[in-house]
């Protein structure tokens, strides 16, 4: 048995805090929460696959209309966290994608204005400081796990 998806869910939702997901918890379970936060993680995955050094084969399990998953092997808990934080990453980029997300209920027409630009601009500054720590996250990834011996007998393969 490998690694179950909702262990990578639980390690994503402890690094955000987001209304949306919270409700879709406290009205659908942890199975409402899966199907909202698997098209994450299998975009995590693609991103990941060719840099990790295990399988990251998945299969979703159909459980009377809701969708767990499991990867064929039990990943190392960095592994873990790296899709989380890849996880993050797209979470993010909704964000500020999130039209409605620019609405400020504040009363005084010019400071709502100003508020939503500075909102936007403060979220995707936030974005590019997070995508930057994961590339270099990867990076750092791919440099420990290469095989030197191989570069020094010129073996680049």
């Amino acid at each position: 048995m490998g690694t179950m998806a909702s262990e990578i869910f639980d390690l994503f939702m402890t690094s955000i805090s987001d209304f949306k997901l919270d409700t879709i918890y406290s009205d659908s379970g942890a199975e409402g929460l899966n199907n909202a936060l698997e098209p994450w993680l299998l975009f995590s995955i693609a991103d990941f696959d060719e840099t990790c050094t295990q399988s990251l084969s998945y299969t979703t399990i159909e459980n009377s209309g809701w969708n767990d998953g499991e990867f064929d092997v039990c990943l190392t808990n960095k592994n873990k966290v790296i899709l989380a934080l890849i996880m993050l990453r797209y979470w993010l980029a909704r964000q500020v994608q999130d039209v409605l997300q620019m609405n400020n209920y504040l009363q005084d027409h010019d400071f709502k204005r100003y508020s939503e630009a500075n909102n936007l601009r403060a979220k995707t500054e936030y974005l590019r400081q997070t995508i930057e720590r994961l590339d270099a996250r990867l990076v750092e990834y791919g440099y420990d796990n290469n095989s030197w011996s191989n570069w020094q007998n010129q073996n680049f393969g």
